[in-house]
């Protein structure tokens, strides 16, 4: 029964791995016409182990979904060149290739939402929403979408360029007015529109700057639960970063009114705050305690600039939603102390701590592995170090001056003459004498 059971999950895991190929430097020449999502491993990356079954889920998925993109993997320890080319700077690196444009996948390393990545980026940069019904279910399934509404303008040439650029993070559409929601008004055309938080924002040139920039910034939710993929990417924004720290898992009152304060704080002053805050929560403080390189108590409030790795936390009990602004403006106007950042020492201490987690990781998810990417150069070291120890030095196979030596016997049990120098000498010297 054992073995049959055995030998049916080999079955299904090369059926399933059927689905991903394994590319070499050649694959380059079938991107002109073709569509690939390529994963760019190491085998020594404890991270690609512990990743190559939802690789294999995502390929076999997007086929029964009847996807043109093709899915594939490729070893750049073997293949060098591809690695310098592609600019690959850790492992996994995830990238979809389509025709002379590749996009980098940033976000979590799950299979939904690898395959949302997917769909999303291998189809139409701008899709157009033709009917109220469309318009409908497409905000019943997003949470945030950006809209450009009007004929064709210098402002519609801009929003493709954008689009083109931030298609990896979000949905781009276009419509005509008769489509828009009710909700929805507008005072002049075209204009660009992001849906979110249960309301609209429309974009204002005077107001608001370039296009691209506007959308970079609204792309997120006022307060949404951040993760360690959408903190990162804060970093490049320039806004501070205000966390409620809360462990979902085991709820508390006082986790219930950061999280509530935070919210309702994102949204009534938004106005405020939007170009220099980006407000939500976490759940778990494992990241943020590797970022700085310390613990944070659960619940609490944090503020983080992700641009120099620093961090600021409130000096005394937040309380009510003035202790929060009161916190907020002491981050803005620098009388908050900042702690952490991206000195010289602090950059050598996140190294080390870096290295250290990196090695944990890799014992807790492929041990055996481990042990021997680790093990090799550490014998090879000890056994070089013990020869070098334990070797005999030519020199010391000589006797030393004024030893004497042990009887040498010859083949009938008696004492060889050359073993006996000094009798012989002794004896020569008595025949002198003589």
């Amino acid at each position: 029964m054992r073995n049959l059971i055995l030998t049916s999950l080999l079955s299904v895991i090369a059926v399933v791995s059927g689905y991903v190929e394994e590319l070499d430097d050649k694959f380059k020449e079938y991107l002109q016409n073709e569509l690939w999502l390529v994963e760019f491993y190491a085998p020594w990356c404890a991270y690609c182990h512990t990743f190559e079954s939802i690789w294999l889920e995502v390929g076999a998925e997007l086929k029964s979904m009847g996807s043109p993109v093709n899915v594939g993997k490729i070893d750049t320890t073997v293949h060098t060149s591809i690695a310098s080319e592609f600019n690959i700077r850790g492992y996994p690196t995830i990238k979809l290739f389509k025709g002379d444009l590749s996009f980098d996948y940033k976000g979590p390393r799950t299979k939904d939402a690898i395959i949302e990545f997917t769909n999303r980026v291998s189809g139409p940069v701008v899709r157009p929403l033709s009917s109220v019904q469309l318009f409908q279910h497409v905000m019943s399934r997003h949470d945030l979408i950006f809209v450009y509404i009007g004929g064709e303008t210098l402002l519609k040439k801009e929003y493709y360029k954008a689009a083109t650029k931030y298609i990896v993070h979000t949905y781009f559409f276009t419509a005509s007015e008769e489509v828009l929601p009710k909700a929805v008004t507008l005072q002049d055309v075209p204009v660009v529109a992001v849906l979110k938080d249960g309301t609209y924002y429309l974009y204002n040139e005077f107001i608001d700057g370039d296009l691209e920039s506007w959308i970079n910034r609204e792309r997120f939710p006022s307060y949404f639960q951040i993760d360690s993929f959408s903190l990162y990417q804060m970093g490049e924004l320039s806004k501070l970063v205000a966390l409620a720290v809360v462990d979902e898992k085991n709820p508390s009152e006082e986790s219930i009114r950061y999280k509530t304060l935070m919210e309702k704080l994102s949204t009534e002053y938004r106005d405020h705050y939007k170009s220099d805050y980006q407000f939500g929560y976490m759940d778990g403080n494992e990241y943020i305690n590797g970022l700085i390189m310390g613990e944070v108590e659960m619940p609490s409030i944090i503020v983080l600039n992700m641009t120099i790795d620093g961090y600021c936390l409130p000096e005394s009990k937040i309380e009510t939603i003035e202790d929060l602004l009161r916190f907020l403006n002491s981050v803005q106007d620098g009388s908050a102390k900042l702690l952490g950042g991206n000195g010289l020492m602090q950059h050598t201490k996140r190294l080390f701590y870096k290295a250290k987690s990196t090695v944990v990781s890799m014992f807790q998810a492929a041990p055996f592995f481990s042990v021997f990417v680790f093990g090799l150069p550490v014998g090879i070291v000890a056994l070089v170090i013990w020869g070098t120890c334990t070797a005999v030095p030519a020199d010391d196979e000589k006797p030393v001056e004024g030893a004497t030596a042990g009887p040498v016997l010859d083949a009938h049990g008696k004492k060889s003459i050359e073993s006996q120098p000094e009798s012989t000498e002794k004896n020569s010297e008595a025949k002198k004498e003589d």
